[in-house]
């Protein structure tokens, strides 16, 4: 589906960029753009891929022209430039605001200017009833592109949307916390042992993202379903994994953040339809005139669940640590541990 055509990576530096590039670099697709601000990570990257098809761009989503200047004889975008830490963004919650809403915007803006056939916008699980500036933020990211999808036709640019729960070993997540905690041999520092997080790999990120691709509707959110974990039995299982006796120290949920994560609110829940392994939520296409919306109800919604982290399927102990020895990245951190 990407033979000889050209993808846009906004924000292509991060986790997500390299698992893309780890997935299509030696596929059949014609090019892929790497659009980031951060010239020493494109070096970096530079350096490990080697590859004529990739073609690095240095800029920003917050500047409409700096956006443009990459958006020539692109087919298709990944967005995934944001401001993703939480205290970050609840210290400079603007940033937040210029990267994540108003970056989207400009990205849009581009992208239907220069008639981009497909564009996918990458959300967060702390979009759903978001409780601090990022999640803020990205709700708000996801009501700009549902907005955007509204103003021009589908045959000339689609646009949709994902939102997805952790991404193990991420940039910023916890598990190479816990890591570097035990090797450092300092105590592991854990919020609550009964707070949930969905476990989804970078590998089950692209292939949402590619589900979007081919299925999703302009407009649409489209949804993963994924199994979750308890986190104290996760650092439990990182300890076993790295046969590390190192101290944990319960310091309470911290500020911004919730106990259980949603990934499908009860609102969304009523108008979801269920594919499978996925929901699709469908666009809010109703225009200014919209008076019979307060007129007629909905019998749905008051039988509708959200979908969160704690009624989702939980991973046992056993499961947890399979999940995390399948990944290369763990394998390659145990590798240098046992090496040292």
């Amino acid at each position: 589906m990407f033979k000889d055509k050209t993808l846009l990576i906004t924000g292509g530096t991060g986790s997500f960029g390299n698992a893309v590039l780890d997935r299509f670099i030696n596929s059949d697709i014609g090019e892929i753009r790497i659009f980031s601000r951060d010239e020493k990570k494109q070096d970096t990257m530079r350096k490990k891929y080697n590859s004529n098809k990739v073609r690095f761009y240095l800029g920003t989503v917050r500047d409409l022209q700096s956006v443009r200047n990459v958006m020539h004889g692109v087919d298709y975008i990944f967005h995934a430039a944001a401001l993703k830490q939480v205290p970050s963004c609840e210290f400079f919650p603007i940033e937040a605001v210029n990267t994540n809403i108003l970056g989207t915007e400009n990205v849009l803006t581009a992208a239907i200017e220069e008639g981009v056939r497909k564009v996918v916008c990458l959300s967060t699980d702390k979009a759903a009833y978001p409780v601090n500036a990022m999640g803020i933020s990205k709700a708000m990211m996801e009501k700009v592109f549902t907005a955007k999808s509204r103003t021009v036709s589908s045959s000339r640019t689609l646009i949709c949307g994902v939102r997805y729960g952790n991404v193990i070993c991420s940039r910023g997540s916890v598990i190479p916390l816990f890591i570097e905690q035990i090797k450092k041999g300092e105590n592991i520092t854990l919020t609550d042992p009964k707070m949930t997080r969905f476990m989804m790999s970078l590998d089950e990120a692209i292939d949402l993202i590619l589900y979007a691709f081919q299925n999703a509707e302009t407009g649409d959110l489209m949804i993963q379903k994924a199994n979750s974990c308890y986190i104290g039995d996760l650092v439990q299982v990182v300890k076993e994994i790295f046969n590390a006796d190192n101290q944990i120290d319960i310091i309470g949920t911290r500020h911004g953040e919730k106990v259980h994560e949603v990934l499908l609110t009860r609102e969304e829940s009523a108008k979801a339809i269920d594919l499978g392994n996925f929901y699709r939520v469908p666009a809010d296409n109703r225009d200014l005139n919209y008076a019979i919306y307060f007129e007629e109800g909905s019998a749905k919604f008051t039988t509708a669940v959200e979908y969160n982290s704690n009624n989702t399927r939980i991973l046992t102990v056993n499961e947890i640590k399979e999940k995390l020895l399948s990944l290369n990245v763990i394998q390659e951190e145990l590798a240098s541990w046992k090496g040292r």
